[in-house]
């Protein structure tokens, strides 16, 4: 009996603390002729943002089936970061995502595409379809 109860709790718990955030940064990715773009300097600044804050890992989820080449857009929880920090955050993450659309190449290369004043809520996210959990 012991043993149901500790493993009930358990798997509560886990429920409980895993991560569930209730609001998200917009972050979508377009394409032009060849593809979207890469979303490796999105992520080096993320986890550079977690090291520099201490921070755990956010929450990032993923809508795909856009377009035909393969458009997406992903969604990250910034229910963890305070004021300060979710300025920071934003900054740091607009300046990334413009240096990236300047250095594309013109006729090509697809556009990423992020207004930090949009705040998605979960509630809006439970009537998107193909969303998934984003792995980095």
């Amino acid at each position: 009996m012991k043993k149901i109860v500790l493993a009930t709790f358990l798997l509560c718990s886990a429920f409980f603390f895993s991560q569930k955030s209730m609001s998200y940064v917009r972050i979508s990715y377009g394409s032009i002729c060849c593809g979207t773009p890469s979303t490796k300097p999105v992520t080096d600044y993320l986890k550079k943002f977690e090291k520099s804050n201490k921070l755990r890992a956010f929450e990032i989820l993923e809508q795909g089936g856009l377009g035909r080449e393969g458009e997406f857009t992903l969604y990250i929880g910034t229910d963890k970061l305070n004021k300060k920090q979710k300025a920071a955050f934003t900054k740091g993450l607009q300046s990334v995502i413009t240096s990236q659309n300047k250095t594309r190449i013109q006729n090509s290369d697809g556009t990423v595409d992020f207004d930090p004043a949009v705040t998605v809520h979960k509630s809006d996210l439970a009537d998107i379809k193909n969303l998934t959990i984003y792995k980095k």
